[in-house]
């Protein structure tokens, strides 16, 4: 089988973690990388063996052959370089979140879809090995029909640190960690029929909220809410958010706990299994739930590039997360339920 030829789009943060779970794959190749400032794309080719560099993604896309092209930069540029690469009939890959407006986001999906090209965003938090072990547990339903859960997402990671341009925003929690926590839902319990939020903001030093609490109600009939914040930074302690939750079913229920342990409690009695997500050498240990999600991600989405099975994260798809992202801001300003 040959090998998928792709180029990177920023050389930030993330694209470290990005570049290395392409590594685990076979069959695929980064063989550019892209980035306004030269020198930090020349220090990842060196590292991860890229052999062509740019600062400008036109001349590169019109320089290699390619198969596909990943998206690695801040969302205010997501769409230039989504309808680049389409323009150039190249599927492409884009980090979450999306785009930083509904229309933005509309607009990137509609033009891959007039370029007939795949079009796929990096949303991984449904790829956390804890998070597909709790998936299984639902679909089979160990624990009956769930009728309501909770999600909490409170973080120590220094995200201001890493990634600098958050403080910039004007809308960020929901944003930056509802794009994950939103898609939860909607993977574990399917669509939602109405939602309301309320939001705060705790850091004196940030444009946009940093705490965030919503309310689903799913069209299966479940509710469930979703609590999230970066406000623990104030503590200053360096540790990478764990979603927590707690579903309730008509059989039983269920808890993603500390630690990763899973605990399904029914009639039957109390069972927990521990799942942790796995271990690379390129990870850092006190990210490998996030970085280990990676690259199944990756597995999916190169499978869907070859024709092997749909991925789960296309555009079309997390354009309905996006537009509960955006729900969520009309809600709070509001202070109204949003039906949909």
């Amino acid at each position: 089988m040959s090998n998928l030829r792709f180029a990177v789009i920023g050389a930030g943060f993330w694209s470290n973690y990005q570049l290395a779970g392409w590594n685990e794959l076979e069959s695929v190749e980064c063989v550019a990388i892209c980035d306004r400032m030269r020198p930090k794309a020349e220090a990842l080719a060196q590292k991860f063996g890229i052999p062509a560099v740019y600062d400008d993604a036109e001349t590169m896309l019109k320089s290699e052959r390619l198969d596909f092209v990943d998206v690695i930069t801040s969302p205010e540029t997501h769409e230039q370089f989504v309808r680049m690469a389409a323009a150039h009939n190249l599927a492409v890959i884009c980090q979450k979140p999306m785009a930083l407006t509904l229309a933005s986001a509309e607009g990137m999906v509609a033009a891959c879809h007039q370029a007939g090209v795949p079009f796929f965003v990096h949303e991984n938090f449904r790829w956390q090995a804890p998070m597909r072990y709790v998936k299984q547990v639902l679909d089979e339903m160990q624990i009956g029909h769930p009728f309501r859960a909770r999600f909490d997402m409170v973080s120590g990671f220094p995200v201001f640190v890493n990634q600098p341009f958050l403080r910039e925003l004007d809308q960020f929690v929901i944003t930056d960690v509802g794009s994950h926590t939103l898609d939860l839902a909607r993977f574990f319990f399917g669509e939602a029929s109405s939602l309301y939020c309320q939001t705060q903001r705790v850091h004196s030093d940030i444009k946009g909220e940093d705490i965030a609490s919503i309310i689903l109600r799913m069209h299966s009939g479940a509710t469930v809410q979703i609590n999230m914040g970066y406000a623990e930074n104030h503590f200053e302690r360096e540790t990478f958010p764990q979603t927590l939750m707690f579903v309730e079913g008509t059989l039983g229920t269920m808890e993603l706990g500390a630690d990763y342990w899973v605990r399904v409690t029914t009639k039957d009695g109390t069972f927990a299994r521990r799942i942790l997500p796995p271990r690379y050498a390129w990870a850092d240990p006190a990210y490998d739930v996030a970085h280990a999600s990676v690259v199944p991600c990756n597995a999916d989405i190169l499978a869907s590039l070859r024709g092997e099975k749909p991925a789960e994260t296309t555009g079309d798809d997390n354009l309905k997360t996006v537009r509960l992202v955006f729900a969520a801001y009309e809600s709070a300003a509001r202070d109204e339920v949003i039906k949909f």
